[in-house]
């Protein structure tokens, strides 16, 4: 070879040198850029301060800087030993794999770190959801901003007060305040005093207290007696008029229903498990006191049915196609409550308005019964006199005894009153907070204008005597009162054709007491009364359920014919036989009571009721009779009949068959 070749080929050897090199510096920074990508410049120079290549990062040399990524990429401190420039390319293909693995698992890291933490958001977010509705839940309060708004304008509104109702400020506290129910109230806390204590009915007409009682009796027993009840037994009252309930037991507030998780939605947490939740009724809150239900009457017969049955089983049974034992999901309360039952041990009291015959026959068997008397009009006086300290009022002369004869309801008496008050005090311009109002007649009678109200009683019993006339005694929902019944005689125009007249209003039981009495006054007399014709009135045109008034009909005609006056102070009921037999009757204490409001002295019933007489007789004097002629000397005013003519015309036949029945001496 010659020189000149020679020096061409060293002159290429250096040329492929200097590119080699070249080569090896761009791939070298490739990897520093690369390597400082992945972990940060920052974090580059710690690394290698660490592992103690700073300088040699740093340096011109080719061998140190490759000896330095060695050590950075791999982290093997023992290497010491810069590579030749030959065996660099091979490092740096293995330094190139290594950085490749490295980013692969960075990438694959990264891409696990994402999706890793955005499940971890999306697990924080739905719990913290979770608990903000627990909180919401604990808290009672609503879930969003337009329903806190409307809980605001509610509290807002709780904020303003009016007075408070007149009903909680009259309502009796204590038994000192019930008034004119002596008799019910004891035997009421008697039965609830007792160790075993009973069911109870409280029959009665409305406004008399029969709430109240019960309330207050149940408050007695607990605070002075003992007996069954604990200090804490409550007292749940419900309005039987107002009780709903659905056949499917898809609600039923009184005995409790069952709430399925598909249809009728039961709690979130038991829907998305399909698990049925029961809801106990007011039996069950009712457990260990009483449950009053006011015009338990009223109550579905069905469901009336259903109560009986939790009276006997003292627990309520639910059912569910959707509960399944087995399933450990079901919260232990749930499975008690299908298992065994809500617990509804309670005693009962029911209150009506009805007749006892219009109550279910197997509520009656199991109910001791008590029966509220109507308020006298003393007991009205007494109420209002209760009333007005209450309100701080005062009442003027006779206006408790004008009351009175408005009403027989304690609760009417009271409203009455307290419009009264209200025109009192307007009248006299006196302000909300001022206890010194006086009521006068004069404001009762704005009210009583106002209110369009009448008298409750419209015929006063008189000592005096009167043709044709008697007062008869009927009763109408606990309330006992007096039929006017009025008949007039004349001589007919043609001889035996008498007509007999009576208002068809009365209804054909009366109409055929008409008639009864008719044969009856012919067998007592002796005499036909087709000899006159003769008109029988119920005086305001009340139908008469019933014969009662068979006796005092008779007695009406009896005076019309013979022209023999009778007595205004008496009143009298019973059935009449055609035999001349007085029968017995239905509602003798109403009946006795109603005479009593009238003014009547002496009543006469029959012999069959005396043992059916109330103790308290309210002042009336009480007769029993067993045929009718036992009636005239207690009704016939002989004395004012001396001079009547047709007493002197139609005398009665002396020795006659009737005379085994007889009449009075001196009216023959």
């Amino acid at each position: 070879m010659t020189a000149g070749c020679k020096k061409d080929q060293e002159a290429q050897n250096v040329t492929g040198r200097q590119v080699k090199r070249s080569e090896i510096k761009s791939r070298l920074a490739a990897l520093y850029q690369v390597f400082g990508d992945i972990y940060g410049s920052e974090k580059l120079v710690l690394r290698a301060s660490k592992l103690g290549v700073l300088n040699q990062v740093r340096s011109n040399r080719l061998g140190e800087q490759v000896l330095a990524l060695q050590k950075l990429i791999q982290g093997d401190p023992t290497l010491e030993k810069p590579p030749r420039i030959a065996e660099i390319p091979e490092i740096l293909d293995d330094l190139e794999d290594e950085l490749a693995q490295v980013v692969a698992r960075r990438i694959v890291e990264e891409e696990l770190e994402r999706k890793i933490a955005e499940k971890v958001q999306e697990r924080q977010e739905q719990y913290l959801n979770d608990m903000k509705v627990q909180v919401l839940k604990e808290k009672g309060t609503p879930e969003n901003a337009i329903t806190l708004k409307k809980l605001a304008l509610i509290e807002k509104m709780r904020t303003v007060h009016l007075n408070a109702s007149v009903s909680e400020i009259l309502r009796p506290q204590s038994i000192g305040e019930i008034i004119g129910q002596e008799r019910a109230l004891k035997a009421l806390i008697a039965k609830l005093a007792a160790p075993y204590p009973q069911h109870i009915l409280l029959y009665g007409p409305p406004g008399v207290g029969k709430t109240s009682a019960a309330r207050i009796a149940l408050q007695h027993v607990k605070s002075t007696i003992g007996g069954p009840f604990q200090d804490d037994a409550p007292f749940i009252e419900v309005d039987g008029t107002t009780l709903r309930w659905d056949p499917r037991d898809i609600t039923n507030p009184l005995l409790g229903s069952v709430h399925d998780p598909i249809y009728q939605g039961a709690r979130r947490d038991l829907a998305e498990s399909g698990i049925p939740e029961p809801k106990v009724g007011l039996v069950t809150e009712a457990h260990g006191g009483v449950l009053f239900i006011d015009e338990i009457g009223d109550v579905d017969p069905i469901l009336q049915n259903k109560l009986l049955k939790v009276l006997e089983d003292k627990k309520v049974v639910f059912e569910s196609s959707y509960y399944e034992p087995s399933d450990p999901m079901i919260p232990e309360y749930i499975k008690t409550l299908f298992e065994e039952g809500a617990p509804a041990d309670f005693v009962l009291i029911g209150a009506t308005t009805r007749e006892p015959h219009q109550i279910n026959p197997a509520f009656r068997s199991r109910c001791a019964e008590i029966f509220f008397d109507c308020l006298t009009p003393l007991d009205i006086q007494k109420v209002l006199r209760q009333a007005a300290r209450k309100l701080g009022a005062t009442l003027g002369r006779g206006l408790a005894e004008a009351i009175s004869e408005y009403t027989i309801e304690a609760r009417k008496a009271t409203n009455i009153l307290v419009d009264a008050s209200s025109v009192a005090r307007y009248r006299q311009k006196k302000s909300i907070n001022s206890k010194n109002i006086r009521v006068t007649l004069d404001d009762l009678q704005e009210v009583l204008q106002v209110s369009r109200l009448t008298p409750y009683v419209t015929a006063h019993a008189e000592p005096k005597g009167e043709v044709g006339r008697v007062f008869g005694l009927a009763v109408a929902g606990f309330q006992g009162t007096i039929i006017e019944i009025e008949a007039i005689a004349f001589p007919a125009v043609k001889e035996r054709r008498g007509t007999v007249r009576f208002n068809d209003a009365a209804g054909t039981m009366a109409k055929d007491s008409v008639f009864n009495a008719l044969a009856v006054y012919r067998h007592v007399t002796g005499r036909d009364a087709a000899d006159f014709d003769i008109h029988v009135n119920i005086v305001g045109g009340g139908r008469v359920e019933g014969p009662s008034a068979g006796a005092a009909i008779f007695l009406a005609i009896y005076s019309a014919i013979e022209g023999i006056p009778l007595r205004q102070d008496v009143a009298v009921t019973g059935e009449l036989s055609i035999q001349g037999h007085v029968r017995g009757v239905g509602g003798v204490t109403e009946k006795i009571y109603g005479a009593r409001q009238v003014g009547i002295k002496k009543v006469l019933v029959p012999r069959e009721n005396s043992r059916e007489l109330p103790g308290e007789l309210w002042g009336v004097q009480v007769v029993s009779i067993d045929k009718i002629n036992e009636a005239f000397s207690h009704t016939l005013n002989l004395e004012n009949a001396a001079g009547n003519t047709r007493v002197n015309i139609y005398s009665m036949p002396e020795n006659t068959p009737e005379e085994k029945i007889g009449v009075p001496e001196n009216t023959k």
